[in-house]
């Protein structure tokens, strides 16, 4: 998922011109070869997004990379905006064989939510803290494991591996690579073309 709010070129995370409350390119699963197609925009969020959403939005992109219907995105409720990926988030990913190039953090905000179809949250927490302050995009908000296909992981927080060793990135990462492909199954099941 490579970079669109650039804020290696010295874009403020909090220029909002320059994000026109989009997903930026970089998080783009493929080209569209219908402009007018109605993409689903979905966006993975957890506290810092350095850890659990950069995980969830690499791995979710890899499920969709042959479909062109799809946008995948990530962000933090307490994100310091610019920051890279954890090293450990980097490093299991690529154990997968995925890789996160010029993945930069970014701040959850009004805009970003606005433009998602469908938002992603590692834990209950999230949840509560984003219908408190977005009460008004509540409706489009999920638990990750939600759609779970395995009923021991159905309903759970993703723990947060932050501060710990690769051994709990790798559990992270294990469970978020069992919900996610249920996750395409619901929106694909349900995705109805909103009305003009």
């Amino acid at each position: 998922m490579t970079s669109g709010r650039d804020l290696s070129n010295g874009g403020s995370s909090f220029d909002k011109a320059a994000r026109h409350g989009k997903l930026p390119p970089r998080r783009t699963a493929g080209k569209s070869l219908h402009p007018q197609l109605i993409l689903k925009r979905v966006l993975f969020v957890c506290t810092g997004n350095t850890c659990r959403s950069p995980m969830a939005e690499a791995l979710f992109r890899t499920l969709v990379k042959d479909r062109t219907d799809y946008e995948v995105g990530s962000a933090g409720v307490a994100a310091a905006p610019g920051m890279p990926a954890s090293k450990y988030t980097t490093e299991v990913l690529m154990e997968k064989g995925v890789r996160h190039d010029g993945f930069s953090s970014r701040l959850l905000d009004d805009a970003l939510l606005k433009n998602a179809t469908h938002v992603f949250v590692m834990s209950a927490h999230h949840a509560a803290t984003i219908e408190g302050a977005f009460p008004e995009h509540a409706k489009k908000i999920y638990l990750v494991s939600e759609f779970a296909a395995d009923d021991s992981l159905r309903g759970r927080d993703v723990s947060d591996p932050f501060g710990q060793g690769r051994a709990a990135y790798r559990e992270a990462l294990a469970n978020l690579d069992q919900m996610l492909p249920s996750i395409v199954t619901y929106i694909d099941q349900t995705w109805k073309e909103p009305a003009p």
